[in-house]
């Protein structure tokens, strides 16, 4: 008995000092790598390069081709866009110095309408008519008026007849042979306004009568001699010869004397052919449904480009921000010349072939020196940057995929930035060897209910659903305090999030009560009943998500409690997306979504979108969340805009389709040597203390880094 026991004893020592021996031996094995110290000692220029590490590397390293956050890392410090946002997430200029926003719409006379007190009406009438008015000369409300005074021209553009062609699509999605429509085109109006006005045609319908641009026949003016289905006719009727028409234009003024890495002038040829690049189905690019809106890009001069978009698209001035490419290194010519070289054939060679892709050449402000694919990408600055070179000489992106290894290597100075897990951040925040920066992600993780499904079609119960999960002890327990909650579909940081809107309450009794009031009792066993069957569901998630799957197994508790049979499942990633997500095949499930800045929700929330792979999955429906979503996309205003959005977040705040749980933050941390480094104008040098932008982001000013030696006086006192 005493030996077991002292055997017992011996196994505990071993197993409690085992973790020590194996951090010693993993510290052991680590520390051959210099200290900072030692490697600022034996190599100054270890003080003038920064380097960081990523779990994965670029796949791709041109911004009109790459969908992964590595590559993106490495553009952002290659490319330049015409734009980007300040620290206040408002729009500043780079490539483009300014913009000007107007629009210039269309209608075409209406032949069989009569117009209030005129009746019938040429073009010629209805344009005086519109002087008239717009002189003041006709009584109009506030509305009607504000939009007469955008108007800046209004200019008759004649009849014309012409022969459209195009291809018929078979129900299939096959391509048919060619047909031609024939097309007589009365007169048109075109108006100049200036500034996009969404609601032009609604309030000259005040003048010019309700129906004037509704009831317009645009299948009278066709002549079609193949056969084609009714529905077809008019299809191709309202596309070829649209009652209205809005066309905003973005004017951009262009940044002189700007020059790519290899010298080269950038210029408006330089926006257009990234454009045209991105609408090339050869590219394969993943940016087209960011400028399908785009009906082309003019060149006025070298200085100037002119973007005009076919509709409303209030996100278009966003998604200029991607970087633009150097025309002369990948045009056509530049192509076949390389195809050549590479012994392919020309006609099969595209851009995403390009060595170019591995060689990236921008304007941004490091210019690309290697990239060793699973280990590194290193850049070097550019002296020629037009906002003046960066402070630090040299930038290395490391892959580094080992969490572990990533934060010995900080520890030890080899890199120089580190994102702190959970876990750590308590103790990381504290070490006074370092300064941390802390932010909440773009994004949000939720519960959603398959809303065509009995009993999700009830608002009752997906709130009971809500009310019944601590979402508090969710982000204590799981994930160490590091979230927040949110209430609502908008990004938290932006001002399109509706912060009067209060999270749903933790009341297990008031849920049972709002579940009693849907119908539902609970029998003899416990079980919630209704019409004799039992409440009864299955929640699923993806595998490989610690995070997910402790919510899920929360949320089955807490629900059960309620007396609802709650199953879960999970699902390896494609099965889980392919096909239960794109199915449509679900009662519940946890996901979360990245969002971006702007406020454009069409595809995740607007009632078109829920069909099979389509971002509505949860088969949410309401007619004012899509009109909200309509007149956002539409609304070039921003303060309208924040309106709608916080209707729209009041909305499906209500209606609860998603229980909507929390948005992460994260933590990153910087040794205390690397600060921000000024110059004024007389030469005299200061330092600051780096500082997170609106969003968080502590790197906005990185250009401006740079690595002492010691610690300054202001960072030690902090």
């Amino acid at each position: 008995m005493i030996k077991a026991r002292n055997k017992l004893l011996t196994v505990r020592r071993i197993l409690i000092f085992l973790p020590i021996f194996i951090v010693f031996f993993l510290l052991q094995s680590y520390f051959w790598v210099p200290t900072y110290e030692e490697q600022t000692r034996g190599n100054p220029d270890r003080l003038n390069e920064y380097i960081t590490a990523s779990i994965g590397g670029p796949s791709i390293l041109n911004p009109i081709l790459s969908a992964d956050s590595a590559s993106s890392d490495i553009e952002a410090m290659v490319f330049e866009g015409l734009i980007d946002r300040d620290e206040e997430l408002n729009f500043r200029g780079r490539l483009a110095t300014s913009w000007d926003i107007h629009e210039e719409a269309f209608f075409y006379i209406n032949e069989a309408a009569g117009i209030p007190g005129i009746g019938e009406a040429d073009a010629g009438a209805v344009a005086d008519l519109l002087k008239r008015a717009k002189a003041g000369k006709l009584a109009v409300d506030s509305k009607t008026k504000a939009t007469l005074d955008n108007i800046k021209k209004i200019i008759v553009i004649p009849a014309r007849e012409f022969v459209w062609t195009g291809r018929e699509k078979s129900p299939n999605g096959s391509s048919e042979p060619e047909i031609e429509i024939g097309v007589r085109a009365p007169d048109r109006i075109k108006l100049v306004l200036n500034h996009v006005d969404q609601d032009l045609f609604k309030n000259l319908s005040t003048i010019l009568g309700n129906d004037y641009f509704t009831s317009f026949d645009s299948e009278r003016y066709m002549r079609v001699e193949h056969k084609l289905p009714q529905e077809e006719r008019v299809r191709y009727a309202k596309e070829i010869l649209p009652a209205t028409e809005h066309n905003p234009i973005v004017t951009f003024h262009l940044r002189p004397g700007v020059r790519f890495h290899d010298g080269h002038l950038f210029d408006a040829t330089d926006v257009k052919f990234t454009y045209e690049a991105i609408m090339n189905p050869k590219n394969l690019s993943p940016r087209i449904a960011d400028f399908e809106p785009v009906k082309h890009v003019d060149i006025i001069d070298p200085l100037t480009v002119r973007v005009v978009y076919s509709r409303l698209y209030s996100p278009a001035l966003g998604t200029w921000s991607m970087g633009i490419l150097p025309e002369h290194l990948l045009n056509d010519e530049a192509l076949r010349k390389e195809a050549i070289r590479l012994g392919k054939d020309p006609a099969d060679f595209s851009m995403r072939q390009s060595n170019f892709n591995r060689h990236p050449i921008g304007c941004g402000p490091f210019v690309f020196q290697e990239w060793k694919s699973d280990q590194y990408v290193l850049l070097q600055r550019f002296e020629g940057y037009w906002e003046g070179p960066p402070n630090y000489q040299h930038y290395v992106y490391r892959i580094i995929p080992d969490l572990l290894t990533q934060e010995m290597e900080f520890y030890g100075g080899t890199i120089d930035s580190y994102q702190v897990q959970p876990h750590q951040v308590e103790r990381l925040s504290r070490d006074p060897r370092y300064q941390s920066f802390s932010g909440v992600s773009f994004g949000y993780t939720y519960i959603g209910y398959n809303m065509r499904r009995e009993p999700f079609n009830d608002r009752r119960v997906r709130m009971a659903l809500s009310m019944a999960i601590d979402v508090d002890k969710i982000i204590d327990c799981v994930l160490y305090g590091q979230g927040e909650r949110i209430t609502g579909p908008f990004v938290k940081q932006t001002d399109y999030y509706n912060n009067n809107v209060k999270p749903v309450p933790y009341d297990p009794r008031g849920a049972l009560k709002l579940l009693e009031e849907a119908g539902w009792q609970k029998n003899k066993d416990g079980w919630l009943e209704k019409n004799g069957k039992r409440f009864q569901f299955t929640l699923i998630t993806n595998s490989g998500n610690d995070l997910r799957k402790a919510v899920l197994a929360i949320a089955q508790n807490a629900w059960r409690q309620l007396g609802i049979d709650v199953r879960t499942d999970l699902l390896e990633w494609s099965v889980f997306i392919q096909e239960r997500v794109n199915k449509a095949d679900f009662d519940a499930l946890i996901l979360g979504w990245v969002m971006g800045i702007e406020p454009d929700l069409y595809q995740i929330w607007h009632s078109s979108q829920t069909n099979p792979y389509q971002l509505n999955f949860v088969g949410f429906k309401n007619k004012e969340a899509d009109d909200l979503i309509i007149k956002i996309r539409q609304e070039y205003n921003h303060e309208r805009q924040v309106v709608y959005c916080h209707r729209l977040h009041e909305i499906i705040a209500r209606e609860q389709p998603y229980t909507f749980l929390y948005v992460t933050r994260w933590t990153a941390v910087l040794d205390k040597r690397i600060v921000i480094k000024e110059v004024d104008e007389n030469g005299r040098v200061t330092y600051k203390k780096i500082t997170p932008t609106k969003t968080g982001n502590y790197s906005f000013y990185f250009n401006k880094w740079v690595k002492l030696p010691e610690v300054p006086h202001f960072a030690a006192e902090g």
